[in-house]
Protein backbone atom coordinates (compact mmCIF):
# COMPACT_ATOMS: atom_id res chain seq x y z
CA UNK A 1 0.00 0.00 0.00
CA UNK A 2 1.92 2.98 -1.31
CA UNK A 3 1.62 6.68 -0.58
CA UNK A 4 0.06 8.27 -3.63
CA UNK A 5 -0.38 11.90 -2.65
CA UNK A 6 0.30 14.39 0.18
CA UNK A 7 -1.71 17.57 0.54
CA UNK A 8 -0.75 20.41 2.90
CA UNK A 9 -2.79 23.47 3.87
CA UNK A 10 -3.38 25.84 6.77
CA UNK A 11 -6.53 27.18 8.41
CA UNK A 12 -7.42 29.72 11.09
CA UNK A 13 -9.68 27.84 13.49
CA UNK A 14 -10.56 30.91 15.55
CA UNK A 15 -10.52 31.32 19.32
CA UNK A 16 -13.72 31.96 21.24
CA UNK A 17 -11.86 32.73 24.50
CA UNK A 18 -8.61 34.71 24.08
CA UNK A 19 -6.39 34.27 27.14
CA UNK A 20 -3.11 35.44 28.68
CA UNK A 21 -0.19 33.37 29.92
CA UNK A 22 3.07 34.59 31.44
CA UNK A 23 4.63 35.65 28.14
CA UNK A 24 1.86 36.36 25.61
CA UNK A 25 -1.84 36.67 24.81
CA UNK A 26 -3.52 34.06 22.58
CA UNK A 27 -6.23 35.51 20.34
CA UNK A 28 -6.09 33.44 17.13
CA UNK A 29 -5.45 29.81 16.25
CA UNK A 30 -3.80 28.87 12.96
CA UNK A 31 -2.99 25.21 12.32
CA UNK A 32 -1.21 23.39 9.51
CA UNK A 33 -2.73 20.18 8.14
CA UNK A 34 -1.29 17.22 6.23
CA UNK A 35 -3.42 14.69 4.35
CA UNK A 36 -1.73 11.50 3.14
CA UNK A 37 -3.59 9.41 0.55
CA UNK A 38 -2.66 5.80 -0.18
CA UNK A 39 -3.14 4.17 -3.57
CA UNK A 40 -6.14 2.24 -2.24
CA UNK A 41 -7.89 5.47 -1.22
CA UNK A 42 -7.16 5.25 2.52
CA UNK A 43 -6.22 8.63 3.98
CA UNK A 44 -4.39 9.79 7.08
CA UNK A 45 -4.55 13.29 8.52
CA UNK A 46 -2.13 15.16 10.76
CA UNK A 47 -2.09 18.67 12.21
CA UNK A 48 0.36 21.10 13.77
CA UNK A 49 0.37 24.31 15.78
CA UNK A 50 3.92 25.18 16.86
CA UNK A 51 4.85 27.37 19.81
CA UNK A 52 7.70 29.54 18.54
CA UNK A 53 8.57 30.68 22.07
CA UNK A 54 9.17 27.07 23.15
CA UNK A 55 10.66 25.33 20.10
CA UNK A 56 11.84 28.18 17.87
CA UNK A 57 9.48 27.26 15.03
CA UNK A 58 6.53 29.33 13.83
CA UNK A 59 3.69 28.29 11.55
CA UNK A 60 5.29 29.85 8.46
CA UNK A 61 8.45 27.82 9.04
CA UNK A 62 6.36 24.71 9.59
CA UNK A 63 4.54 25.22 6.29
CA UNK A 64 7.81 25.96 4.49
CA UNK A 65 9.21 22.65 5.71
CA UNK A 66 6.08 20.91 4.44
CA UNK A 67 6.41 22.21 0.88
CA UNK A 68 5.84 19.66 -1.87
CA UNK A 69 9.50 19.27 -2.86
CA UNK A 70 10.43 18.40 0.73
CA UNK A 71 7.88 15.59 0.89
CA UNK A 72 8.69 13.85 -2.38
CA UNK A 73 10.72 11.22 -0.53
CA UNK A 74 7.45 9.83 0.88
CA UNK A 75 5.63 9.50 -2.45
CA UNK A 76 5.63 5.88 -3.62
CA UNK A 77 6.72 4.54 -0.22
CA UNK A 78 4.87 1.56 1.24
CA UNK A 79 2.88 2.52 4.37
CA UNK A 80 3.83 -0.89 5.78
CA UNK A 81 7.37 0.47 6.17
CA UNK A 82 5.79 2.61 8.86
CA UNK A 83 8.65 2.75 11.37
CA UNK A 84 11.24 3.56 8.74
CA UNK A 85 9.06 6.33 7.32
CA UNK A 86 8.76 7.93 10.76
CA UNK A 87 12.52 7.67 11.19
CA UNK A 88 13.05 9.43 7.84
CA UNK A 89 10.67 12.20 8.86
CA UNK A 90 12.54 12.66 12.14
CA UNK A 91 15.91 12.77 10.37
CA UNK A 92 14.92 15.16 7.56
CA UNK A 93 13.27 17.88 9.65
CA UNK A 94 15.52 18.38 12.69
CA UNK A 95 14.50 22.01 13.26
CA UNK A 96 10.77 21.62 12.62
CA UNK A 97 9.14 19.58 15.40
CA UNK A 98 5.60 20.62 14.51
CA UNK A 99 6.10 19.77 10.83
CA UNK A 100 7.39 16.37 11.97
CA UNK A 101 4.38 16.03 14.26
CA UNK A 102 1.91 16.68 11.46
CA UNK A 103 3.57 14.08 9.20
CA UNK A 104 4.02 11.59 12.06
CA UNK A 105 0.36 11.85 13.07
CA UNK A 106 -0.81 11.48 9.46
CA UNK A 107 1.37 8.37 9.02
CA UNK A 108 0.00 6.86 12.23
CA UNK A 109 -3.56 7.58 11.10
CA UNK A 110 -3.06 6.14 7.62
CA UNK A 111 -1.23 3.03 8.84
CA UNK A 112 -3.75 2.11 11.52
CA UNK A 113 -6.63 2.76 9.11
CA UNK A 114 -4.87 0.37 6.73
CA UNK A 115 -4.77 -2.15 9.61
CA UNK A 116 -8.42 -1.36 10.42
CA UNK A 117 -7.68 -0.80 14.11
CA UNK A 118 -7.90 2.24 16.43
CA UNK A 119 -4.49 3.82 16.94
CA UNK A 120 -4.62 3.31 20.72
CA UNK A 121 -5.20 -0.43 20.21
CA UNK A 122 -2.22 -0.64 17.88
CA UNK A 123 -0.02 1.16 20.42
CA UNK A 124 -1.28 -0.99 23.29
CA UNK A 125 -4.18 0.49 25.23
CA UNK A 126 -3.57 0.79 28.99
CA UNK A 127 -6.59 2.89 30.02
CA UNK A 128 -10.01 3.80 28.70
CA UNK A 129 -10.80 7.17 30.24
CA UNK A 130 -9.21 10.02 32.18
CA UNK A 131 -10.21 13.43 33.50
CA UNK A 132 -8.75 16.33 31.56
CA UNK A 133 -8.13 19.73 33.05
CA UNK A 134 -9.51 22.89 31.50
CA UNK A 135 -7.27 25.93 31.56
CA UNK A 136 -7.83 29.36 33.09
CA UNK A 137 -5.42 32.03 31.83
CA UNK A 138 -3.84 34.82 33.86
CA UNK A 139 -6.65 37.15 34.98
CA UNK A 140 -8.14 38.79 38.03
CA UNK A 141 -9.75 36.97 40.94
CA UNK A 142 -13.34 37.66 39.92
CA UNK A 143 -12.71 36.63 36.31
CA UNK A 144 -10.95 33.48 37.51
CA UNK A 145 -13.88 32.52 39.71
CA UNK A 146 -16.40 33.22 36.94
CA UNK A 147 -14.52 31.06 34.44
CA UNK A 148 -14.11 28.28 37.01
CA UNK A 149 -17.88 28.40 37.64
CA UNK A 150 -18.51 27.98 33.93
CA UNK A 151 -16.15 25.00 33.58
CA UNK A 152 -17.55 23.22 36.62
CA UNK A 153 -21.11 23.69 35.39
CA UNK A 154 -19.99 22.07 32.14
CA UNK A 155 -18.81 18.99 34.04
CA UNK A 156 -15.08 19.63 34.39
CA UNK A 157 -13.56 18.51 37.68
CA UNK A 158 -9.94 19.56 37.14
CA UNK A 159 -8.75 23.14 36.63
CA UNK A 160 -5.33 24.24 35.44
CA UNK A 161 -4.61 27.82 36.44
CA UNK A 162 -1.98 29.87 34.61
CA UNK A 163 0.24 31.87 36.97
CA UNK A 164 3.71 33.36 37.00
CA UNK A 165 3.42 37.16 36.91
CA UNK A 166 2.96 38.07 40.59
CA UNK A 167 3.28 35.49 43.35
CA UNK A 168 0.97 37.33 45.76
CA UNK A 169 -1.80 37.60 43.18
CA UNK A 170 -1.19 33.98 42.21
CA UNK A 171 -1.66 32.74 45.77
CA UNK A 172 -4.75 34.91 46.25
CA UNK A 173 -6.44 33.46 43.16
CA UNK A 174 -5.82 29.92 44.37
CA UNK A 175 -7.05 30.70 47.88
CA UNK A 176 -10.27 32.16 46.48
CA UNK A 177 -10.79 29.11 44.28
CA UNK A 178 -10.49 26.81 47.29
CA UNK A 179 -12.81 29.04 49.34
CA UNK A 180 -15.43 28.94 46.58
CA UNK A 181 -15.24 25.28 45.57
CA UNK A 182 -13.64 23.47 48.51
CA UNK A 183 -11.84 20.21 47.78
CA UNK A 184 -14.47 19.07 45.29
CA UNK A 185 -12.24 20.09 42.40
CA UNK A 186 -8.63 19.35 41.51
CA UNK A 187 -6.36 22.36 41.01
CA UNK A 188 -3.07 22.23 39.16
CA UNK A 189 -1.04 25.26 38.14
CA UNK A 190 1.25 26.32 35.31
CA UNK A 191 3.73 29.09 36.07
CA UNK A 192 5.15 29.12 32.51
CA UNK A 193 8.75 29.75 33.68
CA UNK A 194 7.61 32.77 35.69
CA UNK A 195 9.29 32.01 39.06
CA UNK A 196 12.79 31.87 40.46
CA UNK A 197 13.98 28.95 42.59
CA UNK A 198 13.29 30.95 45.76
CA UNK A 199 9.80 31.94 44.56
CA UNK A 200 9.00 28.34 43.71
CA UNK A 201 9.86 27.24 47.23
CA UNK A 202 7.85 30.16 48.64
CA UNK A 203 4.88 29.32 46.44
CA UNK A 204 4.98 25.67 47.49
CA UNK A 205 5.00 26.61 51.16
CA UNK A 206 2.24 29.21 50.90
CA UNK A 207 -0.07 26.90 48.94
CA UNK A 208 0.73 23.61 50.70
CA UNK A 209 -2.62 23.52 52.50
CA UNK A 210 -4.49 24.32 49.29
CA UNK A 211 -3.78 20.83 47.94
CA UNK A 212 -2.30 21.89 44.59
CA UNK A 213 -1.91 18.76 42.48
CA UNK A 214 1.17 19.78 40.48
CA UNK A 215 3.30 22.78 39.53
CA UNK A 216 4.10 22.98 35.82
CA UNK A 217 7.44 24.51 34.77
CA UNK A 218 7.92 27.18 37.45
CA UNK A 219 11.56 27.91 36.51
CA UNK A 220 13.03 29.00 33.16
CA UNK A 221 13.65 26.05 30.86
CA UNK A 222 17.40 26.61 30.81
CA UNK A 223 17.67 26.37 34.60
CA UNK A 224 17.69 22.59 34.93
CA UNK A 225 20.45 22.71 37.54
CA UNK A 226 18.34 25.18 39.54
CA UNK A 227 15.41 22.75 39.31
CA UNK A 228 17.64 19.96 40.63
CA UNK A 229 18.52 22.13 43.65
CA UNK A 230 14.90 22.41 44.76
CA UNK A 231 13.86 20.34 47.78
CA UNK A 232 12.86 16.80 46.81
CA UNK A 233 9.26 17.26 47.96
CA UNK A 234 8.94 20.24 45.61
CA UNK A 235 10.59 18.46 42.68
CA UNK A 236 8.21 15.55 43.11
CA UNK A 237 5.22 17.73 42.17
CA UNK A 238 6.93 19.68 39.39
CA UNK A 239 6.04 18.89 35.80
CA UNK A 240 8.84 19.68 33.37
CA UNK A 241 7.38 21.33 30.27
CA UNK A 242 9.48 23.86 28.34
CA UNK A 243 12.63 22.16 29.66
CA UNK A 244 11.49 18.88 28.07
CA UNK A 245 11.51 19.03 24.28
CA UNK A 246 13.31 15.87 23.16
CA UNK A 247 14.20 12.42 24.44
CA UNK A 248 17.71 13.76 25.06
CA UNK A 249 16.21 16.37 27.40
CA UNK A 250 14.39 13.60 29.25
CA UNK A 251 17.71 11.88 29.88
CA UNK A 252 19.20 15.08 31.30
CA UNK A 253 16.20 15.63 33.55
CA UNK A 254 16.40 12.17 35.11
CA UNK A 255 20.12 12.31 35.87
CA UNK A 256 20.44 12.33 39.68
CA UNK A 257 18.95 14.18 41.32
CA UNK A 258 15.83 14.09 39.16
CA UNK A 259 14.74 17.60 38.23
CA UNK A 260 11.03 16.76 38.16
CA UNK A 261 8.70 13.95 39.17
CA UNK A 262 6.45 14.56 36.17
CA UNK A 263 7.11 14.95 32.44
CA UNK A 264 4.79 17.09 30.35
CA UNK A 265 4.75 15.63 26.84
CA UNK A 266 3.39 17.61 23.90
CA UNK A 267 3.43 16.27 20.37
CA UNK A 268 4.21 19.75 19.05
CA UNK A 269 7.36 19.95 21.16
CA UNK A 270 8.89 16.55 20.52
CA UNK A 271 7.75 15.98 16.94
CA UNK A 272 4.87 13.54 17.09
CA UNK A 273 3.77 10.24 18.54
CA UNK A 274 6.94 8.27 17.78
CA UNK A 275 9.19 10.65 19.71
CA UNK A 276 6.61 11.12 22.48
CA UNK A 277 6.68 7.39 23.17
CA UNK A 278 10.47 7.46 23.44
CA UNK A 279 10.19 10.12 26.15
CA UNK A 280 7.45 8.09 27.83
CA UNK A 281 9.70 5.01 27.91
CA UNK A 282 12.55 6.97 29.53
CA UNK A 283 10.13 8.28 32.15
CA UNK A 284 8.80 4.78 32.81
CA UNK A 285 12.28 3.46 33.59
CA UNK A 286 12.75 6.12 36.27
CA UNK A 287 9.25 6.12 37.81
CA UNK A 288 8.40 9.53 36.37
CA UNK A 289 4.70 10.22 35.81
CA UNK A 290 3.40 11.53 32.49
CA UNK A 291 1.32 14.64 31.95
CA UNK A 292 0.13 15.05 28.36
CA UNK A 293 -0.42 18.64 27.25
CA UNK A 294 -1.06 20.61 24.09
CA UNK A 295 -1.11 23.96 22.37
CA UNK A 296 -4.25 25.42 20.83
CA UNK A 297 -4.72 22.58 18.38
CA UNK A 298 -7.18 20.94 16.06
CA UNK A 299 -9.17 17.92 17.18
CA UNK A 300 -6.77 15.98 14.92
CA UNK A 301 -3.63 16.38 17.03
CA UNK A 302 -5.49 16.50 20.35
CA UNK A 303 -6.96 13.08 19.54
CA UNK A 304 -3.54 11.80 18.49
CA UNK A 305 -2.10 12.85 21.86
CA UNK A 306 -4.94 11.10 23.68
CA UNK A 307 -4.31 7.83 21.82
CA UNK A 308 -0.61 8.04 22.79
CA UNK A 309 -1.39 8.96 26.41
CA UNK A 310 -3.74 6.03 26.87
CA UNK A 311 -1.05 3.66 25.57
CA UNK A 312 1.36 4.54 28.41
CA UNK A 313 0.94 2.94 31.82
CA UNK A 314 2.70 5.86 33.57
CA UNK A 315 0.23 8.44 32.25
CA UNK A 316 -1.25 10.10 35.32
CA UNK A 317 -2.50 13.45 34.05
CA UNK A 318 -3.87 14.92 30.83
CA UNK A 319 -4.46 18.54 29.86
CA UNK A 320 -5.86 18.09 26.38
CA UNK A 321 -8.27 21.01 26.22
CA UNK A 322 -6.59 22.76 23.28
CA UNK A 323 -9.48 22.35 20.84
CA UNK A 324 -12.36 23.07 23.21
CA UNK A 325 -12.48 26.82 22.59
CA UNK A 326 -11.96 26.71 18.83
CA UNK A 327 -14.59 28.41 16.71
CA UNK A 328 -14.32 25.77 13.99
CA UNK A 329 -12.29 22.75 12.83
CA UNK A 330 -11.60 20.84 9.62
CA UNK A 331 -12.68 17.46 10.97
CA UNK A 332 -15.49 15.81 12.88
CA UNK A 333 -15.31 12.91 15.31
CA UNK A 334 -12.16 12.34 17.33
CA UNK A 335 -11.95 12.21 21.10
CA UNK A 336 -15.10 11.84 23.18
CA UNK A 337 -15.62 14.22 26.13
CA UNK A 338 -18.23 13.48 28.79
CA UNK A 339 -18.46 15.01 32.28
CA UNK A 340 -14.82 16.02 32.13
CA UNK A 341 -13.61 12.55 31.08
CA UNK A 342 -11.91 11.95 27.74
CA UNK A 343 -12.25 8.70 25.79
CA UNK A 344 -10.59 7.52 22.59
CA UNK A 345 -12.92 6.83 19.66
CA UNK A 346 -13.32 3.23 18.57
CA UNK A 347 -13.01 3.86 14.84
CA UNK A 348 -9.84 2.87 12.93
CA UNK A 349 -6.90 5.27 13.02
CA UNK A 350 -7.45 8.48 14.92
CA UNK A 351 -11.20 8.26 14.46
CA UNK A 352 -11.58 11.63 12.73
CA UNK A 353 -13.13 12.49 9.38
CA UNK A 354 -12.64 15.54 7.15
CA UNK A 355 -15.63 17.83 6.97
Amino acid sequence: MKIKEIKVWSADLGNTKPYTIAFKTIDEVRNAFVLITLDNGVTGIGAANPSEYVVGENLEQCLEALQEQNLEFLIGCDIREFNQLNFEVWKRFPKNPSARAALDIALHDAFTKYLDIPLVKFLGQKMTRMLTSNTIGIKGVNETLAEADDYIKRGFKVLKVKLGKDINEDVERLMKLRERFGNGIVIRIDANQGYTREQTIEFYGRTYDLNIELIEQPLPAKDILEMKELPREVRNVIAADESLITAADAIELIKPPKAAGIFNIKLMKCGGISQALKIADIAFQEDVDLFWGCNDESIVSITAALHAAFACSNTKYIDLDGSLDLARDVVKGGFILKDGYMYCPEKPGLGVELL
